[in-house]
């Protein structure tokens, strides 16, 4: 959560790190974001040099190749439903099939032209 009294009560452009809520929550809300590489420069050299975008890119590539996504619970897509059936309703949209004149080919259009 964010401290947003702190942020008021220190202001900008003044010092968090002397603030005691700074020290009592420092570890317990330390940040380990995924794409940063905090290794240090001989380690990440030796590890392949990856920048913050390639990072991301093998992340979004990991992502789309495993996630599972879960299904939606039977109410939620009963309203889903709903809403749709709803909104088909008031553009006049009807639920079976429609009778599409079928297209003619170019050929055929030119034949029945006077």
């Amino acid at each position: 959560t964010l401290a947003v009294d702190v942020i008021r009560e220190i202001g900008p452009f003044k010092d968090f790190l002397s603030h005691d809520s700074t020290l009592k929550h420092m570890r317990e809300v330390q940040s380990q974001p995924r794409l940063i590489d905090r290794t240090m420069r001989e380690d990440w050299e030796k590890s392949g040099r990856t920048d913050m975008t390639q990072r991301a890119e093998e992340q979004a590539r990991h992502i789309l190749e495993t996630h599972k996504p879960e299904p939606l619970p039977d109410r939620v897509l009963a309203t889903l439903r709903s809403i749709v059936e709803e909104a088909e309703e008031e553009l006049g949209i009807s639920k079976k099939k429609q009778k599409v004149r079928p297209l003619r080919s170019k050929k055929t259009r030119d034949a029945a032209s006077p």
